[in-house]
């Protein structure tokens, strides 16, 4: 009996898709040689660095994981910001980002922090390409809700990285703002309480991340002080029951595609893929990351960022490659299906290097019921995708972002073409600017400070001063 959800099975030199959906994505991992050629040859020409996220669509993943231009990288949003920075550094003349527009907005940012100002950073669409969270994080419920943060004394806004710089500008002239990524917020929140005698630490925009922070934070008060420890050296089982009712999250922000992550998916992967591995993004719904946190405890799933999850399936290829029995490895994808071009490249260099032919993974895409839309003519019952159309492609399949999917190959090559007789049409492709000033200070200046309270972080394992001096004397709402 066929199984509920599609699904793509990776051997060393074949792909074997299982439903029209994963037949879709398999269409274009086997990329076209004259398109791998032409791009090479245009990236060469003009100097051109590419930046793009997991989420992008196969057919333009396929060619650009394929083109042998070294200033290429396909990431999550963080690192893309700083492949940017790495190749200019090594002669890059030009950058194009392919991603939403916060993407561009935090690689112009960063370039300019690193002195590459004059460096041109191109969108490949006039039209904004926008994304649900950051639009969230632009709403008034937003700013009533960072408005009531900034009256608490000793209070830090983290605020996902998924973000306009105007948003991070404006809310970090009213409270201490730190950017965080679904990889590095557990860090960046619990050492803030440990770092911040008192700190209550606000959350947003994404609720769903939110909650599944707090349902983390809670469950650990279950496990033993060694194993917390081991997450924090700071803290035990009495030490992070302390801080719990000072973790705060914004309830009314989502991503388009991890909201189809629900009820309705969950019980299909409990009742039909209970052998599986389960990856789950932080941004899904509570029910599957319930399902994802669970696995994981089990050593059977990964609950994080997109580069965890690629981590994860990649080391479970090469553990299995190392035991000497041949097997299938399953794993249910709990996040968009764009992933599955930089899985199967992972994956496929791992089996090539093992020389094992009697190993493989299966990659399983969750289909949301609401995948299928039901109509009133009989003969034409069902048709492919829900009825807003938000997420769903016409193969059928639900986690898919709209927003990803208007950057394009054909806009990409229109864009290189461009470069060949620089226009009006160029400047419109630059990522936002902001002309206002918020307080003394520019968008981009205000805006970027978060982010790079962020790098301190990473750096150094610990909050800057200069950040904690702020959370500790600002208290009150900013005029």
């Amino acid at each position: 009996m066929a199984l509920p959800f599609p699904s793509l099975v990776i051997r060393k030199h074949e792909l074997v898709p299982l439903g029209s959906f994963a037949e879709a994505q398999a269409a274009f991992l086997t990329p076209d040689t004259d398109s791998v050629a032409r791009l090479a040859t245009l990236l060469e020409r003009h100097r051109v660095g590419v930046v793009a996220h997991f989420y992008m669509d196969p057919e333009l993943q396929g060619v650009l994981s394929a083109c042998p231009w070294p200033h290429l990288r396909i990431s999550d949003s963080l690192l893309m910001a700083d492949a940017a920075v790495e190749m200019v550094a090594a002669g890059v003349e030009r950058v194009v980002v392919l991603g939403v527009d916060f993407m561009a907005e935090n690689v112009r940012a960063m370039l300019d922090v690193a002195g590459y100002s004059g460096v041109p950073v191109y969108r490949v669409a006039a039209d904004p390409i926008g994304c649900s969270l950051a639009e969230a994080a632009e709403s008034p419920a937003y700013a009533a809700y960072l408005a009531r943060a900034s009256e608490v004394p000793r209070s830090l806004h983290v605020i996902y990285i998924n973000t306009s710089l105007r948003t991070k500008a404006h809310a970090h002239h009213r409270l201490p703002t730190i950017t965080c990524t679904s990889s590095n917020v557990v860090h960046t929140v619990l050492q803030s309480f440990a770092q911040v005698p008192g700190a209550h630490v606000w959350f947003g925009p994404d609720t769903y991340m939110g909650e599944n922070l707090a349902a983390l934070f809670g469950g650990l008060e279950q496990l033993s002080d060694a194993t917390i420890t081991a997450l924090h050296p700071h803290f035990d089982r009495q030490s992070l029951a302390r801080v719990l009712d000072r973790f705060h999250f914004f309830g009314q922000g989502t991503c388009v595609v991890h909201h189809l992550f629900g009820a309705a998916v969950v019980d299909i992967v409990e009742r039909d893929y209970a052998d599986c591995y389960v990856t789950a993004h932080f941004e899904v719904p509570g029910e599957m990351f319930r399902v994802a946190l669970a696995a994981q405890q089990r050593g059977r799933g990964v609950v994080g960022s997109t580069a965890n999850i690629l981590s994860f399936i990649g080391d479970r290829v090469k553990e299995q490659a190392t035991t000497g029995r041949g097997a299938r490895l399953r794993f249910v994808l709990g996040t968009e299906a764009g992933m599955i071009t930089s899985i199967v490249r992972r994956v496929q260099v791992l089996l090539a290097a093992s020389g094992r032919d009697d190993l493989e993974a299966e990659i399983i895409f969750p289909v949301a019921q609401e995948a299928i839309l039901r109509t009133e003519d009989r003969e034409l019952v069902i048709v492919p995708g829900v009825s807003g159309g938000e997420g769903c492609s016409t193969a059928g399949g639900c986690a898919t972002c709209p927003y990803m999917k208007m950057n394009s190959l054909d806009a990409l090559f229109d864009v290189l073409a461009a470069l060949d007789r620089p226009s009006e049409r160029l400047v419109a492709l630059f990522p936002r600017t902001y002309p206002e000033r918020v307080g003394a200070r520019s968008v981009a200046e205000l805006g970027g400070e978060p982010i790079l309270h962020m790098r301190h972080l990473q750096r150094n394992g610990v909050l800057s001063d200069a950040l904690v001096h702020d959370i500790c004397t600002r208290n009150i709402a900013v005029a």
